[in-house]
């Protein structure tokens, strides 16, 4: 069992940054690649950045160049560092784990096995 735990969300102009931590504990944190998803009211939830438990970084269209992926494995945490936010990155964001033995694309949410309960993000326009 993983338990994740994401802090960091808040209400920021368009513009502005944030930094989005999740907070992970159980079993080994390096063993598992990690993702950040969101989901807007109305909306189905989708992709948005993920690192492998190698380092391997991956990014939606949407974020690329603006969003920023890290993991910090002696400290079992993840970030997402948001810059140059947009009012349509409003949305509730989830930190998500799977095992470096699972398959799939690391965009596909059912690939996943363990989530947080989300953050909210509000980017005012």
């Amino acid at each position: 069992q993983v338990q994740l735990v994401e802090s960091g969300g808040g209400l920021v102009q368009a513009g502005g940054s944030l930094r989005l931590s999740c907070a992970a504990s159980g079993r080994t944190f390096s063993w598992y690649s990690m993702g950040w998803f969101r989901q807007a009211p109305g909306k189905e939830r989708e992709f948005v950045a993920s690192i492998t438990w190698s380092g391997v970084r991956y990014y939606a269209d949407s974020v690329k160049g603006r969003f920023t992926i890290s993991r910090d494995n002696a400290k079992n945490a993840l970030y997402l560092e948001m810059d140059s936010l947009k009012p349509e990155d409003t949305a509730v964001y989830y930190c998500a784990a799977r095992g470096r033995d699972q398959t799939g694309m690391l965009t596909t949410i059912a690939t996943y096995e363990y989530w947080g309960q989300g953050t909210q993000v509000t980017v005012s326009p």
